[in-house]
C-alpha cells in the first residue's frame, strides 16, 4: 500500500519565485468523499487516476496510476466535479528537501500554498524563509476542497 505523509503551509513571501518555472496541473475530481478522494490530473503529456483514503494526522493511504492522457481529458471534460482545479506547480530542493508551491489559477486564483512529502511523519526538515503558517490539518485547503468551496468565495 502506498503512504503519502504531507505538510502544507501559506507563504511568507515569495522568494520562491526565482528558484523555480512552473509546470502547469490540470486536475478534478470524481469522489471528494471524506473517506476516499478519486482524483484525475493531467501533467504535460501524462494524465494520472490518484485514489487517497482517510487520513490520520497527516498520513493516508494513495494509490497513483499512469493513464492516457486523452483519457485523463475526457474524465477532466465529461466526469469530473467542476470546477477544475488548475495550478502551476513549482519544485523547489532545500537542504536536502524537495517544496512544491502550488501557485492555483482559474476559481483559486490568489491561494499559493507550499507542500513537503516525508518519509515518516516525525521527519525533520528545514523550513525555508518563505514558508509561512502550516495549515495541513485545515480541510479548507485540501484541493478536494477547493473543488467544493474554491477560494475566490471565501470570505
Amino acid at each position: 500500500m502506498g503512504t503519502e505523509i504531507e505538510r502544507k503551509f501559506l507563504l511568507a513571501g515569495d522568494g520562491w519565485r526565482k528558484l523555480a518555472k512552473g509546470v502547469y496541473y490540470c486536475q478534478g475530481y470524481l469522489s471528494t468523499d471524506r473517506a476516499r478522494t478519486v482524483r484525475v490530473r493531467i501533467v504535460g503529456d501524462q494524465g494520472f487516476l490518484t485514489v487517497k483514503g482517510i487520513g490520520h494526522g497527516i498520513e493516508r493511504p494513495e494509490f497513483e496510476y499512469p493513464i492516457p492522457r486523452q483519457d485523463a481529458r475526457t474524465m477532466l471534460d465529461r466526469l469530473c466535479i467542476h470546477p477544475l482545479i488548475e495550478k502551476n506547480r513549482y519544485t523547489i530542493r532545500y537542504r536536502g528537501s524537495v517544496w512544491e508551491v502550488d501557485e492555483f489559477l482559474g476559481e483559486n486564483q490568489g491561494l499559493i500554498l507550499a507542500e513537503i512529502e516525508l518519509a515518516s511523519k516525525d521527519q525533520p526538515f528545514a523550513r525555508p524563509e518563505w514558508i509561512g503558517r502550516e495549515v495541513s490539518g485545515d480541510p479548507r485547503y485540501f484541493n478536494s476542497s477547493l473543488v467544493r468551496n474554491p477560494y475566490r468565495s471565501w470570505p
